[in-house]
């Protein structure tokens, strides 16, 4: 049995949803070669979170802007607290296919992210300043009161 059948054998803890978004059939070694399980998961749960479109090193498209600190003062702490992870993510993603570049021997001038990573950078630090400067704003109120 692999590791994949074993996995799925697994009781879920209650917590975590069981519905997946899409199958797959696929034959399973047994003494019955026309039994077929199928299998069932989420293209954008788990470990496909780190490839963008199901691939690991897709076509480049265009991006948009680092956050600028002025928009994300605008924003609630929610908001911020949401979009932090997000970049992390995007981040990660980019991280995992700058390994897999790497582990393809992909020529960097071919394949580079480096400007989608000094955004997830800048809009992270921007994020982090915001906050502080609100942190402080909270702390100079109550040292007036």
């Amino acid at each position: 049995m692999t590791l994949f059948q074993r996995l799925n054998l697994r009781p879920l803890p209650s917590a975590i949803s069981t519905t997946r978004l899409f199958s797959t059939t696929r034959s399973v070694p047994s003494t019955n070669a026309a039994t077929t399980t199928t299998t069932k998961s989420a293209p954008t749960g788990g470990l496909y979170q780190f490839f963008e479109n199901g691939e690991a090193l897709p076509k480049r498209n265009w991006t948009g802007r680092a956050w600028k600190a002025s928009e994300l003062r605008l924003k609630s702490f929610d908001d911020l607290h949401k979009l932090w992870y997000v970049l992390l993510k995007e981040r990660n993603l980019l991280a995992t296919q700058r390994e897999e570049a790497k582990r393809l021997k992909v020529h960097r001038l071919v394949w580079t992210n480096a400007g989608r990573v000094k955004k997830c950078q800048q809009s992270m630090a921007r994020i982090k300043f915001v906050l502080n400067e609100r942190q402080r704003a909270y702390e100079t109120a109550l040292e007036q009161k």
